[in-house]
């Protein structure tokens, strides 16, 4: 499914949250300045800000806090994946130099922190205490989860510690977004319960699609290499599936005690995932979000925000990159 047929109803407020995230750095560095525009050159679907429009427009809230909103749940996403790159030394994101690649370290931290404060300023000029407190909730959660999969998660093979590690890297800012636009809408406490479940949902197919992706995609529109995941030592949802199968494959064994380190057992196990069909199982789970998603939207008032939610959580499971 292509992504225009959910960014269309909200194509003109998208250009608008682009250039809240631009004059973001109108009185900064010039360094900055030109980093922030090489970030969004980079381009992206603007997944998360077009949840925040579609949910919001759906329910009757103001364009600018919506406008405000999706700025700064991207800024957000945007200083995650400055950071996510440099942690993990990566030099493309969707083909082009990631600033790692152009900067120095240091430089490119500061400039992770700078979107950062720039994404919690501008949360604050929604001038809402509740949505200010959950976005910066949301943020530590995504912070805590990156910790938690550096210091516990390598080599380990646990569901519950799959679902809080990808519920924490992605779907809580998913949640965030959804339950957001709806609290800054004319509705009651049901319905941003119902937009939090069906951020919540979407954002867990979303990170499931990924890992998936992670073994079976186009390693050219991947941008890194398949397997790179376990061959960081993170055990992802086919893994498990394939160690659920294959409890006493010798590679499956190693991981917990650092089996993950060499590579030619990872390369080797990587390519027996890929031949079980333990993708076609982790991809059922994500289906079962969408199903999810999509039944929850069953209960909103028919509306062209509505049928293009649902175009969106349908282009989830059915991406290729």
């Amino acid at each position: 499914m292509n992504a225009v047929t959910f960014i269309s109803p909200v194509l003109e407020e998208i250009k608008l949250v682009e250039e809240r995230m631009r004059k973001q750095a109108d009185e900064a560095h010039p360094d900055l300045r030109a980093a922030l525009e090489h970030l969004l050159a980079a381009g992206g679907k603007r997944v998360r800000p077009t949840i925040s429009l579609l949910v919001g427009n759906m329910l009757n809230a103001p364009l600018e806090k919506l406008v405000t909103l999706g700025a700064a749940v991207e800024l957000l996403h945007t200083a995650t994946l400055v950071h996510d790159d440099l942690i993990d030394g990566s030099l493309l994101r969707r083909g082009m130099a990631t600033l790692n690649a152009r900067w120095s370290p240091p430089a490119t931290v500061l400039t992770g922190d700078f979107l950062f404060a720039r994404a919690a300023i501008t949360a604050a000029e929604t001038d809402h205490l509740a949505l200010m407190k959950l976005f910066s909730e949301t943020l530590a959660t995504i912070v805590n989860g990156e910790l938690t999969q550096m210091f516990t998660s390598r080599g380990l093979i646990n569901r519950e510690n799959y679902y809080k590690r990808i519920y924490a890297k992605t779907a809580s800012l998913f949640e965030m977004t959804a339950r957001a636009a709806a609290m800054v809408s004319p509705v009651n406490d049901a319905v941003i319960e119902s937009m939090r479940d069906f951020g919540f949902q979407i954002g867990m197919a979303f990170q499931i699609v990924d890992d998936i992706l992670d073994f079976n995609g186009d390693q050219n529109a991947v941008g890194k290499p398949l397997g790179s995941d376990l061959l960081n030592g993170l055990v992802t949802l086919p893994a498990i599936y394939y160690a659920e199968a294959n409890p006493d494959d010798p590679d499956i064994l190693s991981l917990p005690q650092g089996g993950w380190t060499n590579n030619e057992n990872m390369t080797r196990l990587v390519d027996n995932i890929r031949a079980s069909n333990s993708t076609k199982k982790a991809m059922l789970e994500a289906d079962q979000h969408i199903d999810r998603a999509l039944t929850i939207l069953s209960s909103m008032e028919a509306c062209a925000e509505r049928d293009a939610l649902e175009n969106l959580a349908k282009y989830i499971v059915d991406r290729k990159v």
